[in-house]
């Protein structure tokens, strides 16, 4: 696989990642004991640290990226093994 379509992999499992992680760890202003601002949603976190958010996202990235690449490398799970495919039952195309 070339670098740049790791990248690209990576970059996809990356934007993944962050919807995975975000709903983590978030508490409300009421959760939190503060009083609630006007014009903000109830629902809103009270604090948002997008560091801590990025650098949780980059460690489940990088360990569904190595995952992916080593079931790549050593083909452990691939479309054959796939139950639901049927590959080998398909009608040869005319």
């Amino acid at each position: 696989m070339r670098w740049t379509s790791a990248l690209a992999i990576y970059i996809l499992f990356w934007s993944l990642s962050v919807f995975l992680v975000l709903p983590f760890g978030v508490r409300t202003t009421h959760e939190a004991g503060g009083d609630h601002v006007a014009g903000t949603a109830e629902s809103s976190p009270h604090e948002f640290r997008p560091g801590l958010i990025a650098r949780r996202v980059t460690i489940v990235a990088t360990v569904l990226f190595v995952l992916f690449q080593l079931n790549y490398r050593y083909e452990w799970i691939t479309a054959q093994t796939l139950t639901f495919f049927n590959l080998q039952e398909a009608p040869a195309l005319r």
